[in-house]
Formats: C-alpha cells, sequence, structure tokens
C-alpha cells in the first residue's frame, strides 16, 4: 500500500507551542538522568575507593564506566529494533522503568560486582532512552528548528551532570551522610524517573511511525488533537508535498535486518561513514575525560574527593551553554559547516589544554576552566553526532540505525576510554594521561574532516526529503492511499 499523506507537512508547519515545551521536557529528561547517572559516579569515583564504602580501585572505577557504557551499547541495540516495530511511545516508557529499577538497585550494591552488574542494567535502560527518544523528537519537532531543539535536547545531559554534582556536595558532606551519601545519590535518579514517567505517558505516539504502520486513522486523530492544543486548529491543513509521501509495504513496515544493512552499506554508504566518524570521536572524547574526571582532579590536583562537585558545576556550565548558543547556527548556518568547525575546535582545544596539562602550568582551577572552554564547543559536536543519525536514515529504520551508530561508536570509541584512562591515570604519569588526550583530539579532528567532505545539508527541510521512506512493496503493484 503506498500512502501519500500531508502529516508530516502538518507537523512541520505548526508553530512552536506548550505542547512542544512538554514534548520537549517529558522525553529530552533523558539526558538529563544519563547526565546525573555518569557525575554521580564521577563525582563519588574517589570515594568509592575508601575501605569503608566499596573498597575499588582506580580501575575498577574506570571498568565501571566501561560496563555503564556497554549496557548502554545493548539496550541501544535491543531496544532500537524494537523502537522501530512496536513503536516510539511503548519503548520510551519500558526503558524508563529498566532505568528506574536499575539505579535502586545500584544504591544497595556491596562489592565491585554487584556494582558492575547493576550500572551494565541502568546503561540498558539508558541506551534503549537514546534510540526510542531521538526518533520521536525528530518525529514531532518542525523541520525549521530541529538543528536547535535536537542540540538543547543532547545538551541537557549536563543539567543532570550539575545537578549530580550538586547532589554530590551536599550528600558527601560529612555534616550530611559522610561517604556513605553515595548510595542516596543513585536512589534520586530513581524519585526523578517516577515523575517524568507520569508526564512521559501523555506524550502521543509519533504520527510519522503510525503512517509507516499503516495505521493511518490513528494518525490523523493524534494529529488533530495536536493541532488544536498548539493552536492551529483555526485554519486548513497545509497541502500534501511530494516530500511529504511515505510508503508502507502491507504488514512488512519493519525491514529486515538485510534491507537495513543494504540502506546503511550501499545506499547511504557515504552518511554512514559520516555518522560512524562522528560517534566513535565524540564518545571517546567525552567517556575518556568525563568517567575519570574525579580521578584527574584527586591525584594529580590534590583535591579534595568531597569538593569534587564544585569542579563539575563549571564543567557542566560549559556543556550545557554550547549546545544552546550554538544550536540555531545548524539551523541558519547549515549542518555541514557546524558540525565540521564544533569537531576541529574541540580536538584543536582538547590538544591545547593536554599540553597545559602535562606540563604543568595548570593547577586545579585553570584546568577545570580550559576544560569547560574546549566542551562548550565539543557539547555542540557532541550533540550534532546523533542529531545527523537521527534524520539522515529512513523512516521505518530511523531508531535502529540510531542504535546501531551508537552501539558501533560507543562501543569502539566509548568502551575502551573509561578503562584506558583509568589505567594512564593509575601510573601517576602526566605523560601517558596526556597520550589519552591527544587521540581523542586525533579523532574528532578526523572527524571534522569526514564530515566537511560528505554531510548532509538538512538544515529546514522535511525528514521526508532528507531520506524518502523505504518503499519495501515496490515489486507488488502496490495501490495508493491518500491520508
Amino acid at each position: 500500500m503506498h500512502i501519500q499523506s500531508n502529516i508530516p507537512a502538518r507537523l512541520d508547519a505548526l508553530a512552536w507551542s506548550p505542547w512542544h515545551w512538554r514534548v520537549v521536557f517529558a522525553l529530552g529528561v533523558a539526558w538529563v538522568l544519563d547526565g546525573l547517572e555518569v557525575t554521580i559516579v564521577g563525582s563519588v569515583g574517589s570515594v568509592l575507593e575508601r575501605p569503608d564504602t566499596l573498597g575499588l580501585t582506580a580501575a575498577q572505577i574506570g571498568w565501571a564506566g566501561s560496563v555503564y557504557v556497554a549496557g548502554a551499547v545493548a539496550g541501544a541495540l535491543l531496544f532500537g529494533r524494537l523502537a522501530d516495530r512496536l513503536g516510539r511511545k511503548r519503548l520510551f516508557l519500558v526503558t524508563l522503568l529498566v532505568y528506574m529499577g536499575a539505579t535502586v538497585a545500584t544504591a544497595f550494591t556491596n562489592g565491585f560486582g554487584a556494582f558492575a552488574l547493576c550500572r551494565f542494567l541502568t546503561g540498558l535502560g539508558i541506551g534503549g532512552e537514546y534510540a526510542a527518544i531521538n526518533s520521536a523528537i525528530d518525529e514531532l519537532i518542525p523541520a525549521r528548528v530541529r538543528g536547535r531543539v535536537n542540540l538543547a535536547i543532547n545538551g541537557s545531559f549536563w543539567i543532570g551532570a550539575a545537578i549530580g554534582a550538586v547532589v554530590s556536595l551536599v550528600l558527601l558532606d560529612a555534616r550530611v551522610l559522610g561517604p556513605q551519601g553515595w548510595r542516596a545519590g543513585f536512589l534520586l535518579g530513581a524519585v526523578l524517573a517516577v515523575a517524568i514517567l507520569l508526564v512521559r505517558r501523555q506524550v502521543p505516539e509519533s504520527p510519522r511511525w503510525l503512517i509507516a504502520q499503516g495505521r493511518t486513522e490513528e494518525a490523523r486523530r493524534i494529529v488533530a488533537a495536536i493541532e488544536r492544543e498548539a493552536g492551529a486548529g483555526q485554519g486548513s491543513a497545509p497541502e500534501p508535498a511530494a516530500h511529504a509521501s511515505v510508503r508502507v509495504a502491507g504488514g512488512h513496515a519493519v525491514p529486515s535486518l538485510r534491507q537495513v544493512a543494504h540502506v546503511l552499506l550501499r545506499r547511504y554508504r557515504q552518511r554512514s561513514a559520516v555518522v560512524l566518524a562522528l560517534m566513535v570521536s565524540q564518545a571517546f572524547f567525552y567517556n575518556a575525560i568525563f568517567f575519570t574526571y574525579a580521578l584527574v582532579l584527586t591525584r594529580f590536583y590534590a583535591v579534595d574527593a568531597a569538593r569534587i562537585g564544585l569542579y563539575i558545576l563549571p564543567f557542566a556550565a560549559g556543556n550545557v551553554l554550547g549546545p544552546l548558543l550554538l544550536g540555531p547556527l545548524f539551523d541558519r548556518v547549515g549542518r555541514r559547516v557546524m558540525i565540521t568547525a564544533t569537531y576541529a575546535l574541540s580536538g584543536v582545544g582538547l590538544l591545547a589544554t593536554g599540553l597545559g596539562f602535562v606540563s604543568g602550568v595548570l593547577d586545579a582551577t585553570t584546568q577545570t576552566l580550559a576544560w569547560s572552554g574546549v566542551f562548550f564547543l565539543a557539547s555542540a559536536a557532541a550533540s550534532s553526532a546523533y542529531l545527523t543519525v537521527s534524520e539522515v536514515f529512513p523512516l521505518q529504520m530511523r531508531a535502529l540505525s540510531i542504535s546501531i551508530f551508537y552501539a558501533v561508536g560507543t562501543g569502539m570509541g566509548g568502551f575502551a576510554a573509561p578503562a584506558l584512562f583509568g589505567a594512564l591515570i593509575e601510573t601517576g604519569s602526566r605523560e601517558n594521561v596526556f597520550i589519552g588526550y591527544a587521540v581523542g583530539a586525533a579523532l574528532v579532528i578526523a572527524a571534522a574532516a569526514v564530515a566537511w567532505r560528505y554531510a548532509v545539508d538538512a538544515e529546514g527541510k522535511p525528514l521526508e526529503q532528507v531520506a524518502p521512506p523505504l518503499d519495501l512493496d515496490a515489486s507488488s503493484g502496490a495501490r495508493r492511499q491518500e491520508v
């Protein structure tokens, strides 16, 4: 069945409204939770080395970060496929429940084995969130502001990081809970998740996904309700356009893995190369530095473990402000130019900061400020990687594409990074740690070169124009239906 629909055009024509803000809050808060989780571990990393807590080594803390990343990779692959098959809404509710259960369990662990297992399961839920939510956001947000909204949402990871930093300062204070305050930090994530679950239940299923499933009546009802709530119900709907065409292949609207491989490796191989380069480099860049942030400050700058949160706050501020202030340029100047610029400048900045670190000219404060400046750019760059993968592949395999590249990129760039840096830091050698920084800088600069050559100029274009939906039943003489 071939469906010609004006529903995508109607969604893109909507004026920004309180309804859109609710969607951004309900779905985008997933990154806040991820930031909270990572920062809690980063902030309490040195505390967990104490014999009266978990008694972990620096290497084990690094491995705990890698295990969390491994869980996120597995979750992305598992839930990404299901999000294309079962729907965005069902999966972004399930993944939040997985996260809630795992983070509660983390608070009650008493050794490395149980702690690592719970970190894996927490990552499983967060990884699933990335695929389902990035798909839903891009499919619900108007094309003209898709870039800035996507970057701002992905950058909200650092709002969670700031919350985690403040929480760690309070909970680890000897006048509050002291070293055992790390347990309460993980319980806080579960409390936030309960509140988010209540809000998220009100977010509708993606009408674009419903069309691809042949559920056109349900899609029409949802769009009509959105238009009424967004204040667009008084006018007529936009006329159907060629780019709004959505093709449905009978009862097989989800492509097979063989078809997915054909699209990624043959039809869109240049896009795949761009996305892979962006995802691998940003994953190494971020995971290498942030998962071991506390260890660098305590080992090389003698910062009190209970005060790590003070140093994370300016770092988080730079990461939040980057996507917010630079995001509009991704819609105005264009994707290719801004992706290239933010990746290249991030690499140069990290290399310069690394040289300052290895030469000993920086103290804890100036090191933090230098990192904050670098990650003002790097945060926008990393967010643009998720924006790119979520908009350059067809509707029927969008969530799976996100999960594949998140998994491969994070697996290649993110899994090894925390463990590698944990081992480098444990040597006590600044020169060894600098090698890791140099590798991260080289990776993002190389990714910038790939983006400049092959990135897609997707700014302002409907998703259906950037990547036309797959015609999975082209040989069957598909009948046409107007929606």
